[in-house]
């Protein structure tokens, strides 16, 4: 009995399907883009299981001020699939791998007509359920410069003038450090030279008296001489 009830147990455990795990899917926040160029949408995601034979990718998208989403394109069983209605079907190319759970897509020569939002899903099955990722499309003439790019240029700007300061007073440090040590060497010097001037003494001062003696006898010569 208990052998029999084991080998239900196999059985039925061998033909239940196996459970599904949550999905995650990845995209970008917002794109910029000028008019005439080309973009490429990232699309991936993250999943428990390998990457399936059967994995897929499904892109739409929705203009600005519209509430529908249209299809335009469809990655199954290995092919790629663009909407030959759409607005895109000239101008979508797949540049994803699938292998590495790559969806991405190329929209090429933008338009003003282009803006709007871009959804991405994905399958690996068992890995079915998950909630698709958009990502907002901007086409400008000229892309504007981004709150992001005024932050990082006003922080390199601080940055470099803590530098060019702490430069500075480290250099007037040095240049101190060395005035006073000039100073001091100098003043070191003079002492020493006067030191050495008390140790030898003042010069006699010559006797008047004797000078004139030495002079008599001098003249005196010169007259015996004559």
């Amino acid at each position: 009995m208990l052998t029999f009830l084991a080998l239900a147990s196999v059985v039925l455990l061998g033909i239940v399907p196996e459970q599904s795990q949550a999905i995650v899917i990845y995209t970008g926040w917002e794109r910029h883009a000028l008019i005439g160029s080309d973009i490429r949408l990232s699309c991936s995601f993250f999943s428990w299981r390998w990457t399936s034979e059967d994995v897929t990718f499904s892109w739409t998208y929705r203009p600005d001020g519209s509430r529908d989403s249209i299809s335009i394109f469809h990655y199954t069983s290995g092919a790629a699939y663009v909407d030959n209605k759409g607005p895109f079907r000239d101008r979508l190319e797949f540049v994803g791998n699938p292998g590495r759970r790559d969806g991405s897509i190329l929209l090429k020569n933008l338009d003003f007509s282009d803006n709007g939002t871009f959804t991405c899903d994905a399958k690996n099955p068992p890995d079915i359920v998950g909630r698709p990722s958009t990502v907002r499309l901007l086409v400008f003439e000229k892309v504007p410069i981004q709150a992001g790019v005024i932050t990082g240029a006003i922080i390199g700007v601080v940055l470099g003038l803590l530098v060019l300061i702490v430069s500075i007073y480290y250099l007037m440090r040095f240049l101190v450090a060395r005035r006073v040590f000039s100073l001091s060497v100098s003043k070191h010097g003079k002492k020493k030279k006067e030191g050495s001037q008390a140790r030898q003494g003042p010069a006699a001062a010559a006797d008047p008296a004797k000078v004139k003696a030495s002079e008599k006898k001098k003249q005196e010569s010169r007259k015996d001489k004559k």
